[in-house]
C-alpha cells in the first residue's frame, strides 16, 4: 500500500522530530503531527514546544519508560479502533536510544501498519561530518554509566573493523573518554557537542587529544575511528603477556595491551593466563 500522501486510519506513525533546531523537520512529518488523532510522546511539555512553533493542535500523551507496559497496551487499543498515532521522542529519531519499541514491535506483530516518517539522528548527524569512515558503522548507544560496565562494552568492540558511534551524558564525558583512549587506543575520533543548537560544537583529534580537551555542557555524540586490524601472530597469549612483563610492564597494563593488539577481550586474555596457573 502507498502511504506516502493520505493518512492511515489506524496506522502507527514513526515520526522523527528535530535534535535542537526547530526547522530541521519535513513537510510531511508537520502534515502526519498535524492529521494524527494522537501524539505520543516522552514528555508532552518539551513536544508542545514544537507544535505550538508549527501550529499544531493535536492532543498529545506521554509515552516514557516508566508507563511504556501500560501506555503500550492503550496505545494498541487506540489503534485497534482505526485512530491513527504519532509516536515521537523528545528529539531526533524515535526508538534510538529511547523507548518506543515495545508497542512497535506489538503493533507489527497485530499487523498494525507501522509507517516511518525519517529524519533528524544525533548519531547520523555527527558520523556525516566527523570525517571518519562511514562504510560501515556500529551505533553504540548511551554508554554505560558504571565504570566495569562501560570498560566491558568497549573491549566487546574494539576489535569491530567498523567506526564506533557513541552517545554520553556531560557530566560522563571526561571519564568516557580516558576510558576509550586505554582501551581501543590512540584512535581518531570526533565529539560533537549540542548539534543544530546555538553552541553546536565538533572537535577532532585522537581520543588522546580529546580526553584532555572536552569539556562543557550538553548532549555529546562521540565517533571513534575504526581499529586496526590485529598482527597475525604464532605467539600464545601467555608468553605475550609474559614477554611484556619481562620487559617491566605491569601485569595488568601487558594484558590490556595483548587483548588490544590480538583484537580480544581483557577477560579472554585473563582466562588464559588463568588457566596457565
Amino acid at each position: 500500500m502507498n502511504y506516502a500522501n493520505k493518512l492511515v486510519p489506524g496506522a502507527l506513525y514513526i515520526v522523527s522530530t528535530p535534535i535542537g533546531n526547530l526547522e530541521d523537520i519535513t513537510y510531511r512529518a508537520v502534515r502526519i503531527l498535524k492529521e494524527a488523532d494522537l501524539i505520543a510522546c516522552e514528555d508532552t511539555r518539551h513536544t508542545r514546544k514544537l507544535l505550538d512553533h508549527y501550529g499544531i493542535q493535536t492532543r498529545a500523551i506521554s509515552y516514557h519508560e516508566h508507563n511504556e507496559s501500560a501506555r503500550a497496551a492503550d496505545l494498541l487499543e487506540r489503534l485497534r479502533d482505526g485512530q491513527s498515532i504519532a509516536l515521537v521522542s523528545d528529539a531526533g529519531t524515535p526508538l534510538i536510544s529511547d523507548p518506543g519499541y515495545r508497542v512497535v514491535a506489538q503493533a507489527a506483530a497485530e499487523g498494525v501498519p507501522v509507517i516511518p516518517i525519517p529524519g533528524p539522528s544525533a548519531a547520523i548527524a555527527a558520523l556525516s561530518a566527523s570525517g571518519l569512515p562511514t562504510d560501515s558503522f556500529r551505533f553504540c548507544g548511551f554508554l554505560p554509566a558504571k565504570s566495569s560496565q562501560r570498560r566491558r562494552l568497549l573491549e566487546s568492540v574494539a576489535a569491530d573493523s567498523a567506526t564506533l558511534i557513541f552517545y554520553e551524558a556531560p557530566h560522563r564525558i571526561v571519564e568516557s573518554l580516558a576510558e576509550m583512549r586505554e582501551v581501543l587506543g590512540p584512535r581518531p575520533a570526533v565529539v560533537a557537542r549540542e548539534l543544530t543548537k546555538l553552541h553546536e560544537e565538533i572537535l577532532r583529534g585522537t581520543l588522546d587529544d580529546l580526553a584532555s580537551s572536552v569539556t562543557g555542557r550538553g548532549e555529546f555524540t562521540i565517533v571513534v575511528g575504526k581499529g586496526e586490524p590485529a598482527p597475525e601472530s604464532d605467539e600464545p597469549i601467555v608468553e605475550a603477556v609474559k614477554r611484556l612483563e619481562r620487559a617491566g610492564v605491569p601485569r595488568m597494563e601487558a594484558m590490556k595491551t595483548i587483548a588490544r593488539e590480538r583484537g580480544v577481550s581483557k577477560r579472554d586474555v585473563y582466562r588464559a593466563m588463568e588457566d596457565d596457573r
